[in-house]
């Protein structure tokens, strides 16, 4: 009887594990189509993240080096975009950048894209503090306390030669802790310190969808760094995301477009396509090289697009 019982109960088991992994179709017997990712070409456009500055009277580049490196850390973590280590050297701060009104970075444009950047982000934290309401008698008091941040982020993109996102994004933290009221002092500074850092990295985070979105509907460019016999040598290749028996258009560099009245620059024209190459091979750390696929001659500083 035991035994009959323990069988019965086994069956059961089984018909419940199986059961739990049958795939469920519609009427017609097809399989549910998984969610769909939004558009990904699947190669990674390099950025250049400049460090932020902050405006806010309280831990200066505590919360500058917070804000950068939380964007770095998420955009890397998107896979759809390598950060450049380098850029910096070339743009500098984001200071400079709010400085001189953006002009450092419509000077830069033609620099960017010969290093084979796609988007510039840069930013600043506006503002950042704390807020603590304590009890007013007793040996433990409870306290609360209230952080709140103001972060702008901003995106040019070198491709077109204007900025194409600014937003001014805001980050709240609140707590409640006890503490003794001979606390040392030392101890309440870094939990507001914290605190701070939290917040700021809330609002920088907010940003992250809308580059992604952004960054999704225009086109990687990257460059045509040298040509030696017949190999056309890219400044793109594994890391960026670039496979073998890709076919990848030539395209003239565009035109600076100047409004007339102002005499500022509104944005670059598109480029001409001269032909197509195939990539067929790697060199270094993320190169790649390429055959004439169809087309007229390629020329180095020529600008490549996935075809």
């Amino acid at each position: 009887m035991v035994r009959k019982i323990l069988l019965a109960l086994l069956s059961i088991n089984m018909f419940v594990a199986c059961s739990s992994s049958v795939v469920q179709r519609d009427t017609q017997g097809k399989r549910p189509r998984a969610e769909e990712r939004k558009y990904f070409s699947g190669v990674k456009k390099k950025v250049a993240l400049l460090p932020f500055f902050n405006e806010s009277p309280f831990e200066s580049e505590d919360l500058e080096i917070n804000a950068t490196e939380e964007l770095r850390m998420e955009l890397t973590k998107s896979g759809e975009f390598i950060v450049d280590p380098s850029s910096q050297k070339l743009f500098g701060p984001s200071k400079e950048i709010y400085a001189g009104g953006g002009m450092k970075l419509v000077q830069l444009t033609r620099q960017a894209k010969i290093a084979g950047i796609n988007f510039i982000i840069f930013g600043r934290v506006i503002d950042a503090r704390v807020r603590e309401k304590s009890d007013e008698i007793g040996i433990v008091r409870q306290t609360k306390s209230y952080s709140e941040s103001k972060v702008e982020v901003r995106v040019y993109d070198v491709n077109a030669g204007k900025e194409i996102y600014t937003e001014t994004l805001n980050g709240f933290a609140d707590d409640a802790t006890f503490r003794f009221f001979s606390s040392d002092r030392e101890d309440q500074l870094a939990y507001r310190r914290d605190l701070l850092r939290y917040a700021v990295r809330v609002a920088v985070r907010k940003s992250v969808p809308k580059i992604l979105e952004l960054a999704s509907k225009l086109d990687w460019v990257g460059r045509v760094a040298k040509i030696i016999g017949t190999k056309v040598y890219l400044n793109a290749g594994r890391e960026s995301g670039i496979n073998i028996g890709d076919i990848l258009r030539i395209i003239t560099e565009g035109t600076e477009i100047y409004d007339p009245e102002t005499g500022a620059l509104i944005g670059m024209s598109k480029g001409d396509m001269k032909g197509t190459i195939e990539v067929v091979d790697y060199f270094g750390t993320d190169g790649a090289i390429a055959i004439l696929h169809s087309g007229g001659q390629v020329l180095e500083g020529d600008f490549v697009q996935l075809y």
